[in-house]
């Protein structure tokens, strides 16, 4: 597993270390709209690319999983919206039109009349029944935040009974911090609260919305707001290792030039980024395919995000159905399949265990 001593032998490989603790996103200029550090596209290729883990590998990294399988897939899903904004439910609706689908068409229109529980996007039982037919687990983050750029989100109390259900099947509830909250230990510990209250029990993991994420700073705010691991290191425009990782890490603080006291672990496939920097469901496949094989190759973790958005969205099939498709593939692989603070226990534990 990730050590202290694998971190001199990164130190010893100054470019490998400069990736692995994102140096250049130190103070950089390179960011969107949504403060977020942004990779230049000629450098998209070596992002496909875990270089870190695979030096670390060569320097004796050894890394084990449940039932000795060989690697193993992080499964996630981020609630931005519990019902379909306006924009979707007008497409959804056209969608259905176009296909002569007046059943589907019947069921995005009427779940009104019944209230929020008929809603088609409060589908995390569905979400949940389908990894479970391929042996899977995953966490589902939900927003706690008051203030959202775009609309209104939701108030998290209101799905309490669907928090519960979803904790009692052995699935995993984390945060997913506000818009603003990345870079405010305030609104961190706020939002944390809140979600704790309506849960009834301690949350551990954390993604931000919209992937807003600044290093070191947002790690380090996690850490004293009593998160145990993030999610959140990832790019929203293309799949791949943001700092060349395919396994969870303790951060690397250059400023105080100590490890930050939280474990990531990185994002590396969501379903947006995918089929946006895809050409077609082909393209997006293989390029899933390739990421597997690639982490499998590593014995890494892949994590993957799959917004619950994609599920019961007539015009979003071909998200549901490549989430599906990346299930069975890695369940013919025999992986580990499982949610983020699974990962985290074991990460832990076996690292106590090789430090001894």
């Amino acid at each position: 597993m990730y050590s202290n001593e694998l971190v001199m032998n990164l130190r010893d490989s100054p470019g490998h270390w400069d990736i692995f603790t994102r140096k250049e996103e130190y103070n950089s200029s390179e960011i969107d709209k949504h403060e977020r550090f942004t990779p230049i596209k000629n450098n998209y290729k070596s992002i496909l690319e875990p270089s870190v883990s695979k030096y670390l590998i060569e320097k004796g990294m050894e890394n084990e999983y449940p039932d000795g399988k060989k690697f193993a897939v992080c499964l996630s899903h981020d609630i931005d919206d519990i019902v379909p904004p306006a924009k979707h439910s007008l497409l959804s609706s056209l969608y259905c039109m176009k296909n002569f689908d007046l059943k589907s068409l019947k069921e995005q229109v009427s779940w009104k009349n019944k209230g929020l529980k008929a809603s088609p996007y409060l589908n995390f039982r569905e979400i949940m029944e389908l990894e479970q037919k391929y042996d899977a687990k995953s966490s589902f983050y939900f927003i706690a935040a008051e203030e959202d750029p775009v609309r209104f989100r939701y108030n998290v109390e209101d799905i309490e009974d669907e928090l519960s259900e979803i904790v009692d099947n052995g699935f995993e509830v984390g945060l997913h911090g506000g818009y603003y909250t990345y870079n405010n230990l305030e609104t961190i510990e706020k939002e944390k609260e809140r979600l704790e209250k309506t849960l009834g029990k301690k949350v551990i993991g954390y993604r931000n919305h919209y992937l807003r994420f600044k290093v070191p700073d947002t790690w380090e705010l996690l850490a004293k707001a009593g998160f145990k691991y993030d999610t959140t290191l990832g790019y929203s425009e293309i799949p791949g290792f943001r700092n060349g990782m395919c396994h969870p890490f303790k951060p690397y603080n250059l400023n105080t030039d100590k490890e930050c006291n939280i474990l990531e672990i990185p994002l590396i496939l969501m379903d947006g980024s995918l089929l946006s920097y895809s050409k077609s469901f082909k393209e997006a496949w293989q390029y899933s395919k390739d990421i597997i094989d690639t982490v499998e190759k590593y014995n890494g973790v892949i994590s993957i995000l799959w917004h619950n958005t994609a599920f019961n969205c007539p015009f979003r099939e071909d998200r549901k159905r490549l989430y599906e498709k990346i299930l069975q593939y890695c369940y013919e692989k025999n992986a580990w399949m499982t949610s983020s603070d699974e990962v985290y226990k074991w990460w832990k534990h076996d690292s106590q265990i090789n430090s001894r």
